[in-house]
């Protein structure tokens, strides 16, 4: 197959089936690296290219679900799908700029200029952002070639020309301006902390909302806490107060995007749904909301300092986040069906009760009943694995995994172990990114409270459904929190019904509250009721 003509490429690209996406994939790479080498008269070349874009853009995304939902560290096999992904963006980025270089004032394509800048920013823009997708950290170079394309089209004088866009969803249309302040965009909305979903809604969103940002040179009057960019620096955004000024730095401004933001969300208090402002058919409102508030300062506003800062701190940790792990190592014991009439007596031996400002004495002889649950641990693979920690706050901890750690999903319940073994707090996995050493790094947030094991079912009519292990934890006065439920994936429904077994007491609550859900849990609030609520 000769994939360095043009024709023969436009041939086999409509034939290609992306059903099959593994071997189209691959066709795309030979067909495209083909023409690079082969250097093909340049408005030909430019015509495979354009042809190939949907279907690439498909077979991309497709590739990138093996590693955007449970990331992988780049010494897994399953990472060359990530290579593949980021090499197909860089070589149609590579493409796009030797047109561009072709490009003459008497030459073929001096008309596409814009068109030619737009798609190597919009290509450097995706290899880019494929880091975030994949949880992994931004490697050498990638926004160095990002910052190049937009400064080389500002010096061709296109940076402001608008050009058809097919790949973008709501105009149709983009600048080479509008690409590169899309790619900026993603990075300021925290996308190592976001889900699959989120992800793909900030990337589709920033480009909806990247012509209300401007980039200039003016920095009088302007906060610290405004963001900068350096062209000449290997990173995106910044606060204005942690850099130089030199020629290369500009300023951004989401001033005029913040009021389009506000926008929004007051056309969903008055029941707009979100597809009909160009946010996608896939957004449910409530979902959307939420996500745009969290966007509202860092795109429209300027940087925010933490809510609680962080502390320099070294030590271990044990975490798990296998979610009967967690029972274990908090009660000592495996979750069973408990029985039908719950025995009386006291609490059993080994199981240690914590309350703010309380605790239940342990049974006799503590060091042997710890070593004989870390030896039913073991035997049970419910051992907890030993983290690094880097640093701590009020709210959580940054960690750092010491060789192969478990595959961990984005907003994971997992179980920590801080200090001492005399407690395990319950957490959130509100981020994770793994370095180019495979070294993986997460941030979670501790659930306030010493949680507790419950056995919970949903109560069904005409039958009795099975008990499942949840977790309860207390009020916190001081954090203004209610005492909640850490329920199962999808078990919340407001009002439902759910009895739960504590101890040796049955209890009947109703939910009524969603607090937070994650990839594996439910956190809810309650409150308790009489009688068991009647199921429909």
């Amino acid at each position: 197959m000769d994939y360095a003509q043009p024709a023969f490429c436009l041939e086999l690209l409509q034939k290609l089936h992306p059903i099959d996406f593994r071997t189209t994939h691959a066709t795309l790479v030979r067909i495209i690296d083909g023409l690079l080498h082969a250097r093909p008269a340049p408005n030909q070349h430019l015509e495979v290219l354009e042809a190939a874009r949907e279907t690439l853009s498909f077979v991309q995304g497709e590739l990138a679900r093996t590693y955007c939902t449970r990331p992988l560290p780049p010494n897994q096999d399953e990472n060359n799908d990530f290579g593949r992904v980021t090499g197909l963006w860089r070589a149609m980025a590579k493409s796009y700029a030797r047109l561009a270089e072709a490009a003459s004032p008497a030459g073929l394509l001096d008309d596409q200029r814009a068109l030619l800048a737009q798609r190597c920013l919009f290509y450097e823009g995706q290899a880019l952002i494929e880091h975030f997708r994949a949880h992994r950290g931004v490697s050498a170079g990638a926004w160095q070639a990002v910052h190049a394309a937009y400064a080389a089209a500002v010096h061709n004088g296109v940076a402001r020309v608008r050009v058809g866009e097919p790949l973008n969803e709501i105009w149709r249309a983009q600048s080479p301006h509008e690409a590169y302040i899309s790619t900026l965009l993603v990075e300021l909305a925290n996308p190592y902390g976001r889900s699959e979903r989120e992800l793909n809604w900030v990337v589709r969103w920033a480009q909806r909302f990247a012509p209300y940002c401007t980039l200039d040179r003016s920095f009088d009057g302007h906060k610290p806490t405004a963001y900068g960019v350096d062209t000449e620096h290997d990173c995106g955004l910044k606060p204005l107060g942690l850099m130089q000024r030199t020629d290369s730095l500009l300023r951004f401004d989401g001033s005029a995007l913040a009021s389009q933001i506000q926008a929004v969300l007051t056309q969903f208090k008055r029941g707009v749904k979100p597809a009909s402002l160009g946010l996608g058919e896939d957004c449910p409102t409530n979902a959307c909301a939420r996500l745009l508030l969290s966007l509202y300062r860092p795109w429209g506003l300027a940087s925010s300092g933490r809510r609680f800062p962080r502390r320099s701190k070294s030590g271990e940790i044990g975490l798990t986040g296998d979610w009967l792990a967690i029972g274990f190592a908090i009660k000592g014991e495996l979750f069973q069906q408990p029985a039908i009439e719950a025995p009386k007596g006291k609490l059993r031996d080994d199981i240690s009760l914590f309350t703010f400002g309380e605790r239940v004495p342990m049974a006799d002889n503590p060091d042997k009943a710890q070593q004989r649950r870390q030896e039913q641990a073991m035997n049970l693979g419910f051992d907890l694995e030993s983290w690094d920690l880097l640093d701590q706050s009020v709210g959580g901890f940054r960690l750092q995994s010491r060789g192969d750690a478990a595959r961990l999903e984005h907003h994971q319940l997992i179980g920590i172990d801080p200090h001492d073994g005399e407690k395990i707090l319950l957490a959130d996995l509100s981020w994770l990114m793994y370095r180019e050493d495979s070294t993986l790094e997460i941030g979670i947030n501790i659930l306030p409270g010493i949680p507790r094991v419950v056995a919970a079912r949903q109560l069904a009519p005409g039958g009795r459904n099975p008990f499942h292990q949840a977790f309860m934890l207390p009020a916190s006065p001081a954090l203004k929190t209610p005492a909640s439920l850490v329920l199962p994936s999808m078990w919340f429904q407001a009002d439902r019904g759910i009895e739960i077994r504590d101890g040796d007491q049955m209890r009947h609550l109703k939910l009524c509250k969603l607090l937070l859900r994650g990839a594996n849990f439910d956190q809810c609030s309650f409150d308790a009721v009489d009688q068991p609520l009647s199921q429909t």
